[in-house]
């Protein structure tokens, strides 16, 4: 975001205090002009009336009086036009020009741009101005670029969830095809065929959760149901169940326990079997070869409990590692039908963990492996004591 301009530190009169200064100069200067015409008047009348005079005399006074009150007048004509010039001069320079240029500003931001600059260096309601508008201005320039961002992300993300629907649709027409021609003619075809088939209905069913996830964490709603959870059967469930389908993927899937046995957590089990699903997911997408090795680890923290997934796939590299958990994130800019993915998994992973009060990170060696990590806090049940 860029800076907002520093107003200079200068002590200037502020506007209403000009517009009062001016009204008295409107008021005061033509009746002090007045006023010293009337009093000069006045002063050569009582010379008149205190002095005996000759009328030759009394002709010259006049004479006089009426010279003295035609230069006076002409004076007070010349110093209400320097009055009105140097109070048009004020108006002009500290309210109408500003508001000119403020008012070009605007145009440019009717117009959509966001970039025309106000400079500033007065501390009166004009400078004031000058500021909100500049305030304004960014935060209108910095909605409207992540505007932009967003609907580049929205369109990547259609993109990405139609390419890769796109390709287990393909797979079961395929298959399906090959069983209504006869092709899986033996008991083992057929069998190998309907897994496929199946596999790929999941794949389809993990990318429409995926979007559905997605349109939760954008206004906040995610659905959450939590229950105190045992670690250890809970995880041992979840192993099992992930178990099935890598082993049909040719994917190993190792599981340590090192929590006691009562240890227990308070989780959304849908929500949580996500994150592992997601994650579980992400290492078979970039294993990068086959026969692979998945471990999951549970590891007692003290007062939490760590969760450890590692695959021995081909790894991050170090300058990406600290953006995996971004939205639309991709370490592989050059996607391929193999490769795919909405881009949504990990950032996914990050929410949920967050909103059950953990933290989730990862490590990884180029060529040798990643390992998710990710804590959450045990429960444990509040006894209230008796003081004797």
């Amino acid at each position: 975001m860029e800076t907002i301009f520093i107003m200079k530190s200068k002590t200037r009169i502020n506007l209403k205090t000009k517009m009062m200064i001016l009204f008295l100069a409107i008021i005061l200067v033509p009746m002090m002009c007045v006023v010293m015409v009337f009093l000069g008047y006045g002063y050569s009348v009582n010379i008149d009336m205190l002095q005996e005079l000759s009328k030759k005399d009394i002709m010259i006074g006049a004479m006089v009086n009426r010279s003295l009150l035609k230069y006076m007048l002409i004076a007070m004509v010349i110093i209400l036009i320097m009055t009105s010039a140097i109070i048009t001069a004020w108006l002009n320079k500290d309210v109408y020009r500003p508001l000119k240029e403020l008012s070009v500003a605007m145009q440019h931001i009717s117009v959509g741009d966001f970039d025309y600059h106000m400079n500033g260096g007065r501390e009166d309601e004009i400078g004031l101005l000058f500021v909100n508008y500049e305030q304004m201005r960014l935060q209108l320039k910095e909605s409207e670029e992540e505007k932009a961002q967003n609907e580049k992300k929205s369109k990547e993300l259609v993109s990405n969830i139609s390419h890769d629907l796109k390709t287990p649709i393909t797979s079961i027409k395929g298959y399906v095809e090959g069983i209504m021609d006869g092709v899986a003619d033996t008991p083992e075809k057929m069998d190998k065929y309907i897994k496929t088939i199946y596999n790929k209905a999941n794949d389809m069913d993990r990318l429409i959760n995926e979007l559905t996830t997605y349109s939760g964490i954008d206004s906040n709603k995610i659905p959450y149901h939590f229950h105190i959870l045992n670690v250890s059967d809970y995880f041992t469930d979840c192993v099992e169940e992930v178990g099935l389908d890598l082993e049909s993927k040719n994917i190993h899937l190792d599981f340590t326990n090192l929590v006691p046995a009562n240890t227990c957590v308070v989780a959304d089990p849908e929500q949580l079997k996500k994150v592992i699903n997601n994650i579980i997911s992400n290492s078979v997408k970039y294993m990068g070869h086959s026969n692979g090795v998945i471990d999951i680890r549970l590891l007692d923290e003290g007062e939490s409990v760590k969760i450890e997934i590692e695959d021995d796939g081909k790894g991050i590299a170090s300058k990406d590692i600290g953006s995996i958990f971004e939205r639309f994130y991709r370490t592989d800019s050059s996607r391929n039908s193999l490769q795919g993915g909405s881009g949504i998994g990990l950032s996914i992973v990050k929410k949920i963990i967050e909103d059950h009060g953990g933290y989730v990170w990862a490590t990884s060696k180029e060529g040798e492996g990643t390992c998710m990590h990710f804590v959450l806090r045990k429960y444990t049940e509040k006894t209230d004591e008796v003081v004797i």
